[in-house]
């Protein structure tokens, strides 16, 4: 089995570190109920993309809005993950919308579709067996 990478390793931590701190530092009204999903860092560390998803907005303007303001806020919270975390050099952060959540639901709801088209046409198919 693969172990985890360094880059692995510092973009587990950083996702951990962004989600406390989004939640507990950002005090901006415009900001939702952020999520932060993962982050990707480079394998130089020069830069990481941080993919979040929003409790219950799937609202492309309020998507564009929280994600203005965590722009705004990179650099704040990259000075508060360089005090927290033992890096050299702090990775620039992108953040990024991860529609794979939406992308996930929307599948199991096309699936729950299926299988009662399913179940009906298997009850309709039993009636006309005599």
């Amino acid at each position: 089995m693969r172990e985890f990478s360094r880059t692995d390793r510092v973009g587990e931590q950083l996702a951990h570190e962004l989600a406390l701190l989004i939640q507990r530092e950002i005090k901006d009204p415009r900001l939702g109920m952020v999520t932060v999903n993962s982050a990707r860092v480079s394998r130089d560390l020069g830069y990481a993309d941080v993919y979040i998803t929003l409790m219950g907005e799937n609202d492309e303007q309020r998507i564009g809005e929280n994600l203005a303001v965590l722009k705004r806020a990179r650099g704040f919270l990259r000075s508060r993950v360089a005090r927290t975390m033992q890096l050299r050099h702090v990775p620039e952060l992108r953040f990024h919308y991860d529609e794979s959540v939406t992308r996930g639901h929307q599948m199991a709801e096309l699936i729950d579709r299926a299988v009662e088209s399913d179940r009906e046409r298997g009850d309709d198919d039993e009636g006309t067996r005599d």
